[in-house]
């Protein structure tokens, strides 16, 4: 079965403001490197849906659905904090970045596909329950690991970040939820702060050094993400796939090269094979130098296809 590519060209419409890291630019990046590898053709490709109201409030508060849609400008620009805008399309490529990730519970549940690839935006690991900042509007990946566990009974799924930038919004949505698993590695002290406690079964966060490399980053995961995720034996996978803990992003300061984002994926796939039926399903989060992110994000999928 192939790997599925859900994406919509009304994702690259949205943009918080011209030279923005978090740019248009990232989807065209990736797909022409997609093309540039003959790998663009061998993907089962589908135009995300908008995702509705009830799929929204998996993860968010009503008030906070109502909020967005609100705030949504006809002309012009909305700030909603000092990193997060809103243009005239924003909403619409939000819904569609929320969209992708229930589209792709659905195909790899239903046997469609053996996993997938969202390549969307905006990102949403930074979105709050009730709190859009870090150029999030919406928690995509938690909402769709719960679209997973209420539409389909899983008892247990884990959500992995990989992104440079800690997921606070995944960890504010699914805190306390017993059925998903939260592991999130990433540089400290860095945006967007702090990170809760360690709970078995519910968290693992695991701050990183400014100047981080290959060998700390894969010893930190072999440490702690791999033990937990056995342990909890997943019955699918969510991968948060951020790529700007690249040594040429210059968001952050570690160091991982492209060999990485090949070891990390393999990893998750070992573990998915084991307990989750092979299932995966990836979305886009950071990555904001576009060569690296092009070339890291191309890996992954290759990677999720076993090319």
């Amino acid at each position: 079965m192939p790997t599925a590519l859900i994406s919509h060209s009304e994702c690259v419409l949205h943009e918080i403001s011209p030279g923005h890291p978090e740019c248009p630019q990232r989807i065209d990046a990736i797909n022409d490197q997609l093309k540039k590898q003959d790998v663009y053709d061998y993907l089962q490709h589908a135009d995300a849906p908008l995702a509705t109201r009830e799929q929204l409030m998996l993860g968010h508060s009503e008030a906070y659905v109502d909020f967005i849609h609100r705030k949504s400008p006809e002309v012009g620009s909305v700030q909603l904090d000092a990193d997060t805008a809103m243009n005239r399309y924003t909403l619409d490529a939000s819904l569609r970045a929320a969209g992708s990730g229930i589209m792709a519970v659905d195909k790899v549940m239903t046997g469609m596909v053996n996993n997938a690839f969202c390549l969307t935006r905006p990102p949403g690991h930074h979105a709050e329950r009730i709190q859009a900042m870090g150029f999030c509007f919406f928690g995509n990946i938690a909402i769709a690991a719960r679209h997973a566990v209420s539409q389909y009974g899983l008892d247990r799924v884990a959500i992995v970040d990989f992104d440079v930038h800690h997921g606070n919004g995944t960890e504010d949505i699914v805190d306390g939820d017993p059925t998903i698993l939260f592991c999130s590695a990433f540089q400290h002290p860095f945006y967007p702060g702090g990170y809760r406690d360690n709970v078995t079964d519910q968290r693992v966060n695991v701050p990183l050094n400014s100047g981080c490399n290959s060998a700390d980053f894969r010893s930190a995961i072999t440490d702690t993400w791999l033990p937990a995720l056995e342990s909890f034996k997943p019955q699918m996978m969510f991968i948060s796939a951020g790529f700007d803990a690249h040594l040429e992003d210059p968001l952050a300061n570690v160091s991982l090269l492209d060999a990485d984002y090949v070891w990390i994926t393999s990893k998750l796939m070992e573990v998915a094979d084991r307990h989750a039926e092979g299932r995966i399903v990836s979305m886009l989060e950071g990555g904001y130098a576009l060569p690296a992110l092009s070339r890291c994000a191309t890996a992954h999928i290759r990677g999720l296809m076993g090319v």
